[in-house]
């Protein structure tokens, strides 16, 4: 048993609290590198749609630019005793070309639209590696999805 008294979950179970999680939490913290190394990690709001995640940021800001200058991103999401982590390919998309159902689902979700704004500019993560765990229980099978394929 782990420190919550609960027994490890299934694959199949934590697969399910996963996409849980990916449609209704509203943040996470999204970890890139500059071309020199320097670590960024920031909070940022995001909506999670047919499989990738869709965030927002000003264009000017660090994480922008290393994503920008080709840093994949390392993503979070829930409290340390039951976290998804991602690792993910990002992309910069210009607010004002962010259209369709994903940047309709991101001002739903959000109560938020950006896509009237320049000055910003919209973050696509496509995940290729996902860990999912609560406690030392789960770390055995805690990987999820490998090379961008559910392994459950």
């Amino acid at each position: 048993m782990a420190k919550n008294g609960k027994p490890p979950r299934e694959a199949s179970e934590r697969k399910q609290d996963t996409l849980r999680r990916l449609d209704q939490d509203t943040d996470a913290w999204v970890a890139t590198a500059s071309p020199q190394g320097a670590p960024c990690m920031v909070p940022l709001s995001f909506v999670h749609h047919r499989g990738v995640l869709l965030m927002c940021t000003r264009s000017s800001t660090p994480t922008a630019r290393n994503i920008g200058a080709g840093s994949a991103a390392t993503i979070a999401v829930g409290p340390t005793r039951d976290v998804v982590l991602i690792k993910a390919e990002a992309e910069l998309v210009p607010s004002t070309e962010m259209g369709g159902e994903v940047g309709d689902a991101f001002a739903a979700k959000l109560n938020w639209d950006p896509r009237d704004r320049p000055a910003w500019t919209f973050l696509r993560f496509t995940p290729h590696t996902l860990l999912a765990w609560r406690e030392e229980n789960e770390l055995a099978e805690r990987l999820l999805l490998s090379d961008g394929d559910w392994l459950v």
